[in-house]
Formats: C-alpha cells, sequence, structure tokens
C-alpha cells in the first residue's frame, strides 16, 4: 500500500480543490493469457500497477487509500475477494475514486459493468477513471454515458463469450482423443511427467485401490466395514495422500482437517470409477455459461469415455463384480456386525425388494427364522404378500442347488491344480510391505523437520511456544505412525500364517467333491440372485446359466428350468 490514509482522512477540501480518496483496482485472468505474450505482458499486474502509479503522481489531487489486486480471476462476474473488499472501503467512506487501466479490468460482463459505472458508483458519489478509456466521471461526465463505454463493455464481454467458446472446442477435443485436461488425476494415479494428459500409475495408492476392491469383492466387506479398515490401519485417504506424501497442492473442505478418515462415499466413488480398468471418463459436471459459473451434473450419456487409455490397476473381472454387488443390500446386521451371507442376494418375486430376516419362539421354547418380504412387513399388505420362507429350508435347497451345478460344469480337481496360492500370498505381503515403507519414509520426513526446528528457534525463526508447539505435534504424528507400522506388520504376519492353505471353499470342494455348508465367498462367485415366491418355492439365478427352480425342497432331482415342476 503506497500512501494509505485512515477512513478518517479520506476526503478533505485544501485551497478549495478536492482531494481523492483513491482505490486502484488491477485484475488478470487466464483468459487475458490467450491473447499472445505480448497483450499477457500488457495486462500483467505489474504493468497495471506500474500504469495507476504513475497516473496518480501526474495529479495532485489523487491519494492513493489502497490498492486492489485480483489475479487469477475472471471478469464475467464480480465474485473477487479484492473487488468485494473494494465495495466495502466503498460503503464505509474509506474512498471515494476508482480507478482501472480500461473498462475490461473492471469486467467483462456487459450488463454487470455497465450497472456499476451508470447506477452504484454515482449513488456512492464515487469518482470512476478508466485510464486507457478516457472515462473520468468527475471531470468528464459524458464519457461515462457516450455510446462508446457500452459499445467497448459489449466487445469485452463478446470477446469472453468467444474465448469460452474456443477453450471449450479444445478441451472437448482433448477430451474425445483420452487426454486427460483435469488439474488433479484419481486417486491410484499421477500425471506423466512427460505428458501432463496422460496417466500413470501411484505405486502407494495403487495398491491402497487393490485391497479396497479385493476386500469388497473377495472378502464380501461393504463401504462402511471398509472403512473401519482402512482408519484401523492409519492409512491416509485421498486428500492426504495428495497433500503430505505427493506434496500437492489440493484442498478438500469436506476432509481438510481429517486426512487420515475415510467415509463410505470416498470408498464408493472408488469402486464406481472406471480410471481403474484403464479409461479416462471425462465431462461428467459443466459450468452453465461463461457468465453462470454454476457447475450442474451431466447426464451419464454425455460422458466422454475413451477405453484403455492407461494402465489399469484393477481387472475389468474385478471391476464388474464391483459393480453388481453395489446394487445389491449390503446391510450390517446391528446385533451382530456381521454381513449375512444372504446380504444382497435374496429378494421377493413379485415386487423384487429385498427380503427381511425374523424370529419367533413358538410354545416349545423353539426359535424358528424365517425371511419376509420387506414391502409386506414395512410398508402395507396390499402391496405385497409374504413370501416367508424358513431359513433352514433355504439353506438347504440353495446347498442342493449349487452342489448340483457344481456337479454339472466344475471339475474341482482342475481349479485346485490351477492355483498358485503362494504367488496369491506373496501379492498380499508385497503390497502391506510397500505400506509400510510408505510410512517408514513418511516417518523419515517428519524426523527431519523436527530436527530442524531446534535451530530454526535458536535462530529466532519461529518463537518458542510455536518451536514447543511443533515438536509435540511432530512427536505425535510419528507415534501414530509407529502404531499403523505395527497394525500393518501383524496383518502381514496374518497372511503368512495361512501361507500354503488353500481357500477353504475351493479345499472342500477337493475333499468332498462339493460343498456340505455355504458361505458367502460361495455365494457371490456364483449365484446373482435369489427370488422367493409366495408359496415357498425359490429361482435361483446363477451367474452361468439363465434361471434354474427349485420345485421340491426333498427331492434334489427335481429339477426344471423356468418353469414350475409338482
Amino acid at each position: 500500500m503506497a500512501g494509505r490514509k485512515s477512513k478518517y482522512s479520506s476526503t478533505k477540501n485544501i485551497m478549495h480543490e478536492k482531494i481523492w480518496s483513491v482505490a486502484q483496482y488491477i485484475r488478470l485472468s487466464q483468459e487475458d493469457a490467450d491473447n499472445g505474450q505480448e497483450k499477457q505482458e500488457s495486462n500483467s499486474v505489474t504493468s497495471q500497477k506500474t500504469l495507476l502509479n504513475e497516473f496518480v503522481e501526474e495529479h495532485d489531487d489523487l491519494l492513493v487509500y489502497d490498492t486492489y489486486i485480483d489475479d487469477g480471476f475472471t471478469g464475467t462476474d464480480f465474485n473477487r475477494p479484492s473487488f468485494q473488499r473494494l465495495l466495502e472501503d466503498m460503503r464505509n467512506g474509506n474512498i471515494n475514486c476508482v480507478i482501472v487501466k480500461d473498462l475490461s479490468r473492471l469486467g467483462r460482463n456487459y450488463i454487470e459493468v455497465g450497472n456499476y459505472i451508470e447506477q452504484v458508483f454515482p449513488l456512492f458519489n464515487i469518482r470512476f477513471i478508466a485510464i486507457n478509456d478516457n472515462v473520468d466521471s468527475f471531470k468528464n461526465p459524458a464519457s461515462t454515458n457516450t455510446i462508446l463505454v457500452p459499445f467497448k463493455n459489449l466487445i469485452n464481454d463478446e470477446y469472453c463469450r468467444d474465448t469460452s467458446i474456443k477453450i471449450r472446442s479444445a478441451l472437448n477435443g482433448k477430451k474425445k482423443k483420452g487426454e486427460f485436461i483435469g488439474a488433479f488425476p484419481s486417486y491410484g494415479y499421477i500425471k506423466n511427467p512427460k505428458d501432463k494428459h496422460k496417466l500413470v500409475i501411484d505405486k502407494v495408492a495403487a495398491e491402497v485401490v487393490r485391497k479396497i476392491f479385493d476386500w469388497n469383492v473377495n472378502e464380501g466387506l461393504g463401504k462402511v466395514a471398509i472403512c473401519h479398515k482402512l482408519n484401523e490401519l492409519g492409512i491416509l485417504n485421498p486428500t492426504g495422500h495428495k497433500k503430505l506424501e505427493l506434496g500437492q497442492n489440493y484442498n478438500n473442505y469436506a476432509s481438510k482437517d481429517n486426512l487420515y478418515t475415510w467415509t463410505p462415499s470416498t470408498v464408493r466413488n472408488i469402486l464406481n470409477n472406471e480410471v481403474y480398468i484403464g479409461n479416462t471418463v471425462q465431462g461428467k459436471r459443466r459450468t452453465k455459461s461463461y457468465k453462470v459459473h454454476k457447475v450442474e451434473n451431466v447426464p451419464q450419456e454425455e460422458w466422454v469415455r475413451v477405453e484403455n487409455t492407461h494402465e489399469p490397476i484393477v481387472d475389468r473381472e474385478t471391476f464388474e463384480k464391483a459393480q453388481n454387488l453395489s446394487k445389491k443390500d449390503m446391510k450390517v446386521s446391528q446385533r451382530t456386525g456381521e454381513l449375512s451371507i444372504w446380504a444382497g442376494l435374496l429378494k421377493c418375486k413379485d415386487c423384487g425388494r429385498a427380503m427381511n430376516k425374523k424370529s419367533s419362539t413358538n410354545k416349545s421354547g423353539n426359535k424358528n427364522e424365517y425371511y419376509i418380504c420387506s414391502t409386506y412387513r414395512k410398508k402395507s399388505n396390499q402391496l405385497c404378500t409374504k413370501h416367508t420362507i424358513k431359513v433352514g429350508k433355504l439353506e438347504k435347497a440353495v446347498l442342493q442347488a449349487i452342489n448340483f451345478h457344481i456337479d454339472l460344469f466344475v471339475d474341482t480337481d482342475e481349479i485346485v491344480k490351477e492355483i498358485d496360492e503362494s504367488c496369491f500370498q506373496n501379492i498380499k505381503n508385497e503390497n502391506i510391505e510397500n505400506m509400510i515403507i510408505a510410512k517408514q519414509t513418511e516417518i523419515s520426513k517428519i524426523s527431519n523437520f523436527k530436527r530442524t526446528l531446534y535451530e530454526d528457534w535458536k535462530n529466532e525463526d519461529i518463537t518458542r511456544e510455536e518451536y514447543l508447539e511443533y515438536k509435540q505435534k511432530y512427536e505425535n504424528d510419528i507415534e501414530r505412525l509407529n502404531q499403523n507400522i505395527k497394525r500393518l506388520q501383524n496383518e502381514k504376519q496374518k497372511y503368512e500364517n495361512q501361507s500354503g492353505a488353500y481357500n477353504e471353499w475351493i479345499k472342500k470342494f477337493k475333499e468332498q467333491n462339493g460343498i456340505s455348508e455355504l458361505s458367502r465367498d460361495v455365494m457371490l462367485e456364483l449365484i446373482d440372485c435369489i427370488y422367493v415366491h409366495e408359496n415357498g418355492d425359490i429361482t435361483i439365478k446363477f451367474k452361468f446359466e439363465d434361471e434354474f427352480k427349485k420345485c421340491c425342497y426333498n427331492d434334489p432331482s427335481r429339477w426344471c428350468c423356468g418353469t414350475s415342476c409338482r
């Protein structure tokens, strides 16, 4: 600020000559860089400031109150921090003169700029000067009313519209070619240092992504359960990873203070993101226009999707399984905290809604568990009927159905021979080891910061209070990371203890040539959906077949396809 005055001396008379309290306003946006290097230099902040200072020095009646700079803000609206501060000083009577280089620096919105020049500034008795456009509302009032002012504003507005069209066209072209145009890639990827429009795998984050898909698809964990595991392991969430581990200037106001806290929505977004199978999908959101900067969602059919643009993190089969699971009801039991083996699979044949589990006790004290249509139970018996089925009968029928089809289609000995579990085990251990190394690297960085604190304090770069505060923070961070490493090492040990053991249900296939009890792994692997009919029959839709219907609980040989047998 050059020659700043208090608000009590903003205006006064000296020798009958009015002294103007001046607000120098400077604006520069990215759109100004699209018109050549020469134009960009002439509009630079330094260039504007020099021009305004020279103009003020040449006029004895002008005294600078403050300089207001909006660097990197578009002129199509007036929601700019420094301009809003200027308006506040105007309302408080601190300034009575606004000077800009030219009309385009005030703004490029034809209607809004006209409103400020013709309505707002005169209302507050503000003198307005646009140096290069020869506009001075005090010395030459006619200069603000001439046809040239609205005409120039219209040209500035048209320039923005034309620039917006050109930029959108260029970006759409890049999207259609599969070039990444965003500021920050999805978690698990970074920009290729040699080509910012290409993505390469971020190894640390990619391992976390693979674990999320593995937990969801192979272990049957829902989004909340996955969040608990990630939080227990102390893994940085995507915002924390970008800020602390990648050193990016990334801000997510929803989690800026919780860099280690994962949320179900974050996990859901990862599980649904096609970027992890090598596809680039862009254009999901857009601004309404170059003037109205409100962001709106774009219909999915209008997204720009280009396949196989970069190396995938998960295979397509795993990704498709995750998409199928996301469509199912995956509620965890509030009583046991566990996910039912039927979750997301059992539905009413007539209304299509999920079945609810209920229990009752008879006079003998025996407990009966059964499933009932959720529409009938929760909404109205006029909308659907009970469709009840006892748990015991359901388990027996589904188990018989699975074994029946395993006998038909699966050679269990061949499956076991093809499994190289030691390779699978090595991959899991390597993933955990990479995460441990990342934590140890982070501890090393924090320790280096801690070592320099004392020197900063003695050099008076920081105060003693700041030294103690930072020292405590670094010590807490190191302690937390050490605890995270212990958890990871425990998980690694758990996998090592299981080394050489076959997957439980595959092992049962080998030993018994079938399974004797149901597990969620088997259900998710083989079954797409189970429909319960009003008469107690069930229809099982297998993932590898159309539909097979079990018509008699007590006779496993009686099967038919799509019709009822009695």
